[in-house]
């Protein structure tokens, strides 16, 4: 193993570097992996939009676009008590299309999966330890996205400035502006 053989390295290295191909190999020998179409990051909830995708590579190639059926295209959680934690994709807990634990070297392939279309068992068996596993960056990540409280980065416009039409509506009613002259002078 080049980086070792531990899931904090593996998310050291590919935390928020923006959409990545997972690859992984078994120990019988199954080549297979997935599409995460969104940054991985630290998240109870489902992530990703309808771009992602399964694949097997060996002993047989396909690739298992979605089907909108649901919206649990990748899923990454750490040091959860109630939560499954690794990082999977598709299906649903204890049912996923790829499951890789937190608990390094094993994971797990359903034999159905609602999320990708024509899907197929990825691995040889249901639950399988894991030989290789390389992920690849293949996009720009996401830039810090302000939340609504946050002042945008370099110059953007003020909290002050945000939500026009919620500033108008709260007028209408005799509820603002009550920030009004709190700006500082510009120098």
């Amino acid at each position: 193993m080049l980086h070792g053989e531990s899931f904090s390295t593996l998310l050291g290295k590919v935390l928020n570097k923006g959409p990545c191909v997972i690859f992984v190999q078994d120990e019988d020998g199954y080549l297979f992996g997935g599409f995460a179409s969104a940054s991985l990051q630290l998240s109870p909830n489902f992530v990703g939009t309808e771009n992602a995708f399964l694949f097997g590579l060996t002993p047989r190639m396909f690739s298992c676009p979605t089907t909108c059926y649901n919206d649990h295209y990748q899923y990454l959680n750490l040091h959860q008590q109630t939560m499954p934690n690794g990082l999977g994709m598709g299906g649903q807990f204890d049912y996923w299309g790829l499951w890789l634990d937190s608990e390094y070297g094993i994971g797990s392939s359903s034999e159905s999966c609602t999320t990708f279309k024509g899907y197929q068992q990825l691995s040889g068996k249901k639950q399988f330890k894991i030989r290789n596993i390389e992920v690849w960056a293949v996009g720009d990540p996401k830039l810090h996205q302000p939340d609504s409280d946050e002042e945008e980065i370099g110059g953007g416009r003020s909290i002050l400035d945000k939500n026009a039409e919620d500033k108008a509506m709260l007028e209408m009613i005799g509820k603002g502006p009550h920030s009004d002259g709190l700006r500082e002078p510009q120098e």
